[in-house]
């Protein structure tokens, strides 16, 4: 196993835990931030969720913006702004807006965002637009152990159920997805050319005053060996991948990338690999503190989407067998307990994909412990900044 000391970082969902509401994750979340700035974390991401009742991310550039009025060092973006209901361009001058008053801490991250096959039509209604095409399916391939780390079997899950789809086709339709996919290489050039000299359309050079020459970074997110990971590749693009939600994938998204990849905006390709932990003082307490995590990501996965975190003493787990595979992967690629425990897990999961850095979320009822999670991470890892201990750490959770 590797004791190799990759830069950590953060991705952060502003979780909402039960009996609490929006303002309260919200202003979780820039804490966070600020906590993440003095314990040396290397960069915070906001993710990027819509019309849910457990997860309120909802606006990545917002927040940024928020999280580097408050902070002096850390790297802050978003992890990621889908381009199914935002274009490249639009984000671009968003980021860059952000980018042009604090140069050199802002980083663009870009999701090709999966468009679900449309629900069913009822009589009498428009037809529905045409379903994109399904990729083409993989060999199953069961649970694997890989440098001592856990690579799942994929989780039977489809976007062809009726629930689901209704689920996620109100939604696209109130954020005004696009009907199809959009061509992802196309879509990062875009954005890279805006950074840029412009993007040529026709015989006209499209310019953008605020994102031209911005120091703002792109990064391509990918949660399976497609075309994220080649798109990224080709155009020599940082890529972070997805261990914490598609964990079945991760080792050969990552080996597309490096294959797929040519010298372009980087010189050599790095990767960002995420992980979902949760730490604290005792493998016990972290474990009751993890209570309702299954629960939490049954709800993502169902026509239900993410609900509020369940304080631990009212979760009710997750025992329908058929409910219990389609979470399974999550759950058992948590890593939790306590640092030295999950410290062991993160090494082995940069010894299996060879990250370049890692970049952990973590999600509880108790605000509180979430923050004492990082600090007791980053502590064990050692990327705390080096600041009085007083002044790095907050209030310990009372068992």
């Amino acid at each position: 196993m590797t004791d190799r000391r990759v830069p950590l970082s953060v991705l952060e969902l502003s979780p909402v835990a039960a009996g609490a509401d929006a303002g309260d994750a919200l202003a979780a979340s820039l804490e966070l931030a600020v906590l993440a700035d003095r314990l040396g974390y290397e960069r915070l991401w906001f993710a990027e969720h819509h019309l849910t009742p457990g997860v309120v991310s909802a606006a990545p550039a917002v927040l940024t913006a928020l999280a580097a009025e408050r902070t002096s060092r850390i790297r802050l973006g978003s992890g990621a702004v889908l381009l199914g209901s935002t274009s490249p361009a639009l984000a671009v001058e968003q980021f860059a807006t952000v980018a042009r008053l604090h140069p050199g801490r802002i980083d663009l991250g870009l999701g090709r965002a999966h468009v679900p096959p449309p629900a069913p039509t009822v009589a009498g209604s428009a037809p529905a637009p045409p379903a994109p095409a399904a990729p083409p399916a993989r060999e199953p391939v069961g649970d694997r152990t890989v440098a001592g780390l856990l690579v799942p079997a994929a989780p039977p899950f489809s976007f062809s159920d009726p629930a689901l789809l209704a689920h996620h086709g109100v939604r696209s339709r109130l954020l005004g997805r696009r009907t199809e996919i959009p061509d992802y290489l196309a879509e990062l050039t875009l954005a890279l050319d805006l950074l840029g000299e412009g993007h040529v359309v026709g015989e006209e050079v499209v310019r953008s005053g605020v994102a031209s020459g911005a120091d703002l970074q792109v990064w391509a997110l990918a949660s399976s060996p497609g075309e994220s990971a080649r798109a990224a590749g080709a155009l020599g693009l940082p890529l972070a991948a997805n261990y914490h939600v598609s964990p079945s994938g991760v080792l050969e998204t990552v080996a597309t990338y490096r294959e797929a990849f040519r010298p372009g905006v980087l010189p050599a390709p790095r990767v960002i690999v995420s992980a979902d932990v949760l730490v604290a003082e005792t493998d016990a307490r972290a474990e009751t503190l993890a209570r309702g995590f299954d629960r939490w990501v049954l709800g993502i996965r169902t026509a239900s989407g993410a609900l509020p975190y369940p304080a631990p003493s009212d979760a009710e787990p997750v025992i329908d067998e058929r409910e219990r595979a389609l979470i399974g992967d999550r759950v058992r690629t948590r890593f939790v307990g306590d640092p030295r425990r999950v410290v062991d897990g993160l090494e082995r999961l940069v010894e299996a994909t060879g990250a370049d850095e890692l970049l952990v979320t973590s999600i509880a009822h108790d605000a509180a412990a979430r923050l004492h999670s990082f600090a007791l991470l980053a502590r064990a890892w050692g990327a705390e900044a080096a600041r009085p201990t007083a002044e790095r750490e907050p209030t310990a959770v009372a068992s």
